[in-house]
């Protein structure tokens, strides 16, 4: 039971710390970590893993109504709060914007259109910053925001594809053990995208989790 509520923190915080690039920003997750959260062996989890502690009273705040479900209080903020306060640094011309909104519109969930993306001009020119920037620059327009989040997902998926990939090719150890545990919930939630495949690497790598004493 208290692996099962490690898991399920671990999960919350990746959420908590990645809201920056969710579509909906606070509005979309403050009610999943309230969710999933009514075990208090959930919380008590948290509060043992880095930055936890502040995600905990994020949450506790929500519960007692002191904070509203749209938002979050600025000191409780991930990263400090250092992602928002970059977010107005962010442009583009209306040049870069019309290329942008042309590639969304032709994007496909392929390892080639996600290339095409991130070798823009007007995306890479923000460096490791492409994420966060562009889902600045597009905050006020919803429709091109989900598609930059279908974007974001695409890459993050791969990603994680990847870093799984690379996990069973290597020797069994205590470390990768770890590092699978932790990385579990992401696991979870992206390689289903590859529908059979990405389902097969996915039990792939709970055999192995399972296979180190």
């Amino acid at each position: 039971m208290q692996q099962q509520a490690h898991i399920i923190a671990q999960r919350l915080l990746n959420l908590y710390r990645q809201e920056h690039v969710i579509n909906g920003g606070w509005a979309a997750v403050n009610p999943v970590l309230i969710a999933e959260s009514d075990d208090p062996q959930v919380i008590e989890e948290l509060k043992k893993l880095p930055t936890g502690k502040r995600l905990a009273t994020h949450i506790e705040n929500l519960r007692s109504g002191v904070t509203p479900m749209d938002t979050i209080e600025s000191e409780l903020l991930p990263y400090g709060g250092l992602i928002a306060s970059q977010e107005m640094r962010y442009s583009l011309t209306e040049e870069e914007m019309a290329k942008l909104k042309s590639a969304l519109d032709s994007f496909e969930t392929t390892p080639e259109s996600l290339k095409s993306i991130k070798n823009l001009d007007c995306v890479s020119k923000f460096g490791a910053d492409w994420v966060e920037a562009i889902k600045s620059v597009l905050a006020k327009d919803p429709e091109y925001l989900e598609k930059w989040d279908a974007v974001v997902r695409t890459s993050k998926a791969y990603q994680m594809w990847d870093s799984a990939k690379q996990l069973l090719s290597e020797t069994l150890t205590e470390r990768n053990r770890a590092q699978i545990q932790a990385d579990m919930p992401e696991f979870e939630t992206y390689l289903p995208m590859f529908g059979d495949q990405g389902k097969e690497l996915l039990s792939k790598l709970r055999t192995f989790m399972s296979s180190v004493s």
